[in-house]
């Protein structure tokens, strides 16, 4: 049964979108068949740091919720090499980058019941393990629809005052929605945060335990989102503790 697995922040800047990608590369390196869904249209990106960019007649998830396109072809292989050679296949579902086709979208709505459809659907076709879902920053209907058929929601934050306190009112709303498992990541972490203040402090605001802390790295702001860190051949801190994370993520394997 396939896994589904929301990546969520309350507000925008706290690297959602850059650990969405690199844990879903982690896990289909270790041999899963993975889908990244990029569910924040009004700011897509997620497809830039796999380098792909839809060619003329590639459908996005665009097509899919307001067009007759189906989800499958929305759908593009994007396994890297290394990816490959673990046995692990990938795919990334973008949403179109075109302003116009942003603004239609933001003008015209959706209906949102067709994207959590939508997820099944492709989770079925392709005999998927694990679909990431890559959320739009904030509290809305569509995120809030994800959340509620997520196995697993992933709240993202920076160990940042408006971070602390906008989280909360996402991991309220996530309980109240029964999330099954609800997994708190700190990332950009500076190394001068006493890493187990910052765990008490995370226990004592949420009751919710620190599932990872993820450090700040010179190294992944010198890549600039132009790529997947844990594929750059050099054994960043910070992708040793994201494949760390990963690894908790995949899905029971039968006996």
């Amino acid at each position: 049964m396939t896994k589904i697995v929301a990546i969520h922040s309350f507000r925008g800047g706290t690297g959602k979108s850059n650990l969405s990608a690199n844990l879903a590369v982690a896990c289909a390196m270790q041999g899963q068949r993975v889908a990244i869904f990029d569910t924040d249209l009004a700011s897509p990106g997620v497809h830039v740091l796999f380098g792909f960019s839809p060619k003329a007649g590639q459908c996005t998830l665009n097509d899919h919720l307001q067009g007759s396109a189906s989800i499958k072809e929305c759908a593009h292989d994007v396994t890297p090499d290394l990816v490959r050679r673990h046995h692990g296949r990938l795919w990334l579902v973008p949403a179109a980058m075109e302003s116009d086709r942003i603004a239609r979208l933001l003008r015209e709505g959706y209906e949102v019941e067709r994207l959590n459809d939508a997820l099944f659907a492709l989770s079925e076709a392709l005999k998927l393990d694990l679909v990431f879902i890559d959320t739009h920053p904030g509290i809305n209907e569509e995120t809030l629809l994800s959340a509620a058929i997520s196995d697993v929601l992933v709240m993202v934050m920076r160990p940042d005052s408006q971070d602390y306190l906008g989280t909360a009112v996402a991991i309220e709303v996530a309980e109240r929605l029964e999330v099954p498992a609800i997994k708190l990541v700190v990332n950009k972490l500076p190394a001068y945060f006493d890493a187990d203040q910052v765990k008490e402090r995370l226990i004592s605001t949420y009751n919710v335990p620190a599932a990872a802390l993820l450090p700040l790295s010179d190294d992944l702001l010198a890549l600039a989102s132009g790529g997947i860190a844990l594929l750059d051949g050099r054994n960043h801190a910070w992708s040793q503790a994201v494949q760390e994370f990963a690894s908790t993520l995949l899905p029971d394997r039968e006996p």
